[in-house]
């Protein structure tokens, strides 16, 4: 039942007409706040989206990511006839803002051990991933926010891709450079979500997404579902490059690729997003400056 009223709901705030006319800028105040960004000049926009994953994480090649800062990802969404959607980036471009994930044992790969005490752990990776081994790994957009797909009926009943999106993993740290990417805009690592069962090719088995819970605002302009869970673990990811600069990427590149274990073919990897998803109706965004 509660997915259904999820179902229902989303639909009903997606459906809501958009305005005529639109006079930027925007500064939506109370719960409306976090949907600043929303590219509301778009005048055919029906809904606006403001995701944030507070968890999870990403597996490429022999690397694993956690997600403990908590990743956003904004935007429009334009929803026709057949239920069809179409993305629109952030107002001001930052449709997926930079965060920058700690690799756990950096460049080194090194981890304390699981039977230390907790404490202990924490300031040992602390020194691993602060010190000049240390990574981060930032997800970035492989191409124009307009490549984003969101589908809200695959993600309410559990079928088919939900969110697909093109992108490329900038790797950072002194050695590497400001120019090293797992992934490109040509050559990007697509994701297609899933809040479903994955059918994954070996040595991956399926893993299953959540929907998440649903409620809405007391006036229906704000529909939200917490406690979901989106995955693929089908997706390929391409080798390095740029990593060292122009003129050692040719011997730093081969290098970050033997650490991290790309190229790697589908069926190797695996990305885990969990989070809080929020919907809100352009007009009642606009009418709360």
């Amino acid at each position: 039942m509660k997915r259904l009223f999820l179902a229902i709901a989303a639909i009903a705030v997606l459906a809501l007409p958009a305005s005529a006319a639109a006079v930027p800028p925007y500064h939506p105040t109370g719960e409306y706040a976090k949907f600043a960004d929303c590219p509301l000049n778009v005048t055919t926009l029906n809904a606006c989206l403001y995701a944030e994953e507070k968890s999870g994480q990403f597996t490429i090649g022999k690397k694993t990511v956690p997600i403990v800062k908590t990743q956003i990802l904004q935007g429009g969404i334009e929803f026709d006839d057949e239920l069809r959607t179409t993305f629109y980036g952030a107002a001001d471009g930052n449709t997926l803002p930079r965060t920058p994930q700690f690799v756990p044992g950096g460049l080194a790969g090194i981890t304390a051990p699981s039977w230390w005490p907790q404490i202990l752990k924490d300031l040992f990776n602390e020194t691993i991933n602060n010190g000049f081994t240390g990574v981060t790994a930032t997800v970035e957009l492989a191409g124009p926010a307009s490549a984003i797909k969101f589908s809200p009926l695959a993600l309410l009943f559990r079928e088919g891709t939900a969110l697909a999106m093109p992108i490329k993993v900038k790797l950072e740290n002194p050695f590497l450079g400001n120019s090293c990417y797992i992934g490109s805009n040509s050559n990007p690592i697509k994701l297609n979500m899933t809040a479903g069962k994955t059918a994954p090719p070996p040595p991956n088995t399926p893993i299953e997404g959540n929907p998440g819970t649903g409620t809405e605002n007391p006036a229906g302009t704000i529909v939200t579902t917490s406690g979901q869970r989106l995955v693929d673990n089908s997706f390929a990811a391409p080798g390095a490059n740029g990593c060292g600069g122009f003129l050692f990427s040719w011997a730093v590149d081969p290098f970050v690729n033997s650490i991290v274990g790309v190229p790697s073919p589908a069926g190797t990897n695996t990305g885990i997003l969990e989070g809080t998803l929020n919907l809100g109706n352009p007009e009642a965004i606009k009418a709360s400056e």
